[in-house]
């Protein structure tokens, strides 16, 4: 299943943002083509012809096959980052956030699971700038559930004894779910983000 059909509008809509059509036509063929063959097995070709275009019109809107990996890799992280700082600065307990964010991330790593693999699995065939640059957004995201969790501890609803632990802990199960989710299997992505988020409640000791 493609990037376009997984998501019918969901994901697709995420590249609106990249400009002309042919440069979104060519990221949307990487994504699909990264999370099926990985960075390194596909060739620019391979995109190319995905796009319905020839190698030598890739290199009129990305110079090389890894500016295209940073770009979805910095828009990928931007929107997660979004996600989670709206869940974060909404107003509620941090039961409430924590449920919002939880549930937010996993839906979005469920129902666009094409570019959140690529997103999320791939950091480490960018170039060292890059890399850098990715990593400080995954900081960042790291951060706003770190905080929703502080402020857990600090207002009695939850009992942590490891916050950074826990924040790993919370950020791995959410993001794994691009590795495993299934358009085609029992659970939908709203499913698995109801499920995610009370499994996470549970994990810092959330009063039910």
């Amino acid at each position: 299943m493609s990037t376009v059909e997984e998501t019918a509008g969901g994901e697709t809509s995420a590249w609106g943002e990249v400009t002309p059509d042919a440069a979104r036509r060519l990221l949307i063929a990487a994504v699909e083509a990264f999370a099926e063959r990985g960075y390194h097995a596909t060739t620019t070709r391979d995109i190319a012809g995905r796009a319905g275009m020839s190698p030598a019109a890739l290199y009129i809107h990305y110079k090389t096959k890894e500016e295209l990996l940073h770009r979805i890799s910095r828009i990928g992280h931007a929107k997660a980052l979004e996600i989670l700082q709206v869940a974060a600065r909404r107003e509620g307990t941090a039961t409430e956030r924590l449920t919002d964010a939880v549930s937010s991330f996993v839906r979005w790593h469920a129902g666009g699971r094409t570019t959140a693999r690529v997103v999320q699995y791939e950091l480490d065939s960018l170039g060292p700038d890059a890399r850098a640059e990715i990593l400080a957004l995954r900081r960042q995201c790291d951060a706003e559930i770190r905080g929703i969790i502080e402020d857990g501890v600090a207002s009695g609803e939850f009992d942590v004894l490891d916050v950074r632990g826990t924040t790993l802990a919370v950020m791995s199960l959410c993001i794994d779910v691009a590795r495993w989710f299934n358009v085609d299997g029992p659970w939908t992505p709203e499913e698995v983000g109801a499920l995610d988020a009370d499994l996470v409640l549970r994990m810092v000791g959330a009063a039910k």
